[in-house]
């Protein structure tokens, strides 16, 4: 699998009795990895002992650092570099379970960064079955950047997962050429305006109905297909004219955080191997249950994923 992930990363994964806007506070525990959507779904496929390869946006002496610490973790990557540094993110778990993530925009990005970071992914692209196109990017990229890079992935007879939010999703899904996973929050975002992207915990019966219905929207929108993930709920699949609905499995929550990249990865993992569709959805659903079960983003147990997706 081929992952376009520009806007790395050095994630802060700090742990704190309780959140206290306003006040001076101190952490009880700080993990610091590098981090950004894209480089979760290469841990993922890692995990599934799945050959990737995540081509990313290096600013800077941070982002060269960032690229010898992706290295040491064995993930291969491509890295170009770009001017500025590299941005950070810190995401706060408390006691209680609650989960705040604040995510730096990344330093911009000139036209010739860009047609460089490109070039990368089409010299590439037609080594892979799959691409995955996975978070934000950095400003000053195309408004349809990824939706560019789904139109390389498909001339050369590759299947293309684009999950980002915002424009850039609205692009990827009028382009029509790749499979796109936002959360609910993300597609009701696109689709009637909404500007959250957290999902809440509601009523059962109607995330599902809600998921169901934006995954039909995103399809008929001209996404060949969707999958609209609901958070512990589970998650609305969308193939053509056929959309059903996954169970997540129960599992204890340890890091919720890169939940959404797991299924990514288990998606295009599966889906490189020739699985059919909706079976490649129903793996990703369970590798993201079980990701959620570890305290590193995109990290999991491969055999936990194994003994889930019967579960999904």
């Amino acid at each position: 699998m081929l992952i376009a992930g520009p806007n790395l990363t050095i994630d802060r994964t700090l742990t704190i009795a309780e959140l206290r806007p306003g006040e001076v506070l101190r952490f009880e525990d700080a993990v610091i990895t590098p981090g950004g959507k894209g480089v979760n779904v290469a841990r993922t496929a890692q995990s599934l002992d799945a050959p990737a390869v995540l081509v990313g946006l290096a600013p800077g002496h941070t982002g060269a650092a960032a690229l010898r610490l992706l290295a040491e973790e064995g993930l291969s990557v491509a890295g170009i570099e770009v001017g500025g540094e590299i941005r950070s993110a810190a995401v706060v778990l408390e006691r209680s379970g609650r989960v705040t993530v604040m995510n730096e925009p990344g330093p911009p990005v000139g036209e010739e960064d860009w047609e460089r970071y490109e070039l990368v992914l089409a010299e590439r692209v037609g080594e892979h079955a799959v691409l995955a196109c996975s978070g934000s990017l950095p400003p000053g990229a195309p408004e349809d950047a990824y939706a560019r890079l789904a139109a390389l992935a498909a001339d050369a007879g590759g299947i293309t997962i684009v999950d980002v939010t915002g424009a850039q999703l609205g692009a990827a899904v009028a382009a029509g050429s790749a499979v796109v996973t936002p959360n609910l929050a993300e597609a009701e975002g696109l689709l009637h305006g909404r500007a959250d992207e957290t999902v809440e915990a509601g009523d059962p019966a109607e995330v599902r109905e809600r998921a169901c219905a934006a995954a039909r929207a995103l399809v008929a929108r001209g996404a060949p297909r969707a999958v609209v993930t609901a958070a512990a709920a589970g998650a609305a699949v969308a193939d053509g004219d056929s959309v059903v609905w996954l169970d997540a499995p129960r599992v204890t929550v340890r890091n919720p955080v890169g939940a959404g990249d797991a299924l990514v990865g288990g998606l295009g993992v599966a889906l490189e191997r020739g699985e059919p569709f909706a079976r490649a959805a129903a793996f990703g659903v369970a590798v993201a249950a079980a990701s959620v079960e570890t305290a590193k983003a995109g990290a999991l147990d491969a055999g936990r994923a194994l003994e889930l997706v019967g579960r999904a």
